[in-house]
């Protein structure tokens, strides 16, 4: 089984939904979230949970998940910015599909806060 590794920043409320989940899920998407967006680097899911989720909510977390290589054949890599911002761009409707193909537990691995 081949996997791929990807980040995902995320806030608490979020980060508690993936823990109810038993660090197995990403929660579905709010209506005005279309989009699910894991990123390819842990220095560009770094930068967002630092420097975004810390002054949206207070805190920011890097998580590190793998996925199999054969689900994220479907989807190209978006480029959204400079050369090492990396992301997949899975849409709402197939994030249960994306949740199916994670190969063991969705981990946390930084943690920045206001404080």
């Amino acid at each position: 089984m081949e996997t791929v590794t990807l980040w995902r920043p995320t806030g608490p409320a979020e980060l508690a939904l993936v823990e109810a989940s038993g660090w197995r899920a990403w929660p579905p998407r709010l209506p005005d979230q279309p989009i699910f967006y894991p990123v390819l680097s842990e220095e560009y899911a770094t930068r967002i949970a630092r420097d975004w989720n810390v002054k949206a909510s207070g805190a920011g977390y890097v998580t590190r998940f793998e996925v199999l290589t054969s689900f994220l054949a479907a989807y190209d890599v978006q480029q959204v910015g400079g050369s090492t911002i990396l992301e997949y761009w899975i849409p709402a409707e197939d994030l249960q599909a994306l949740n199916d193909n994670i190969v063991g537990l969705i981990e946390v691995v930084a943690e920045f806060s206001a404080s």
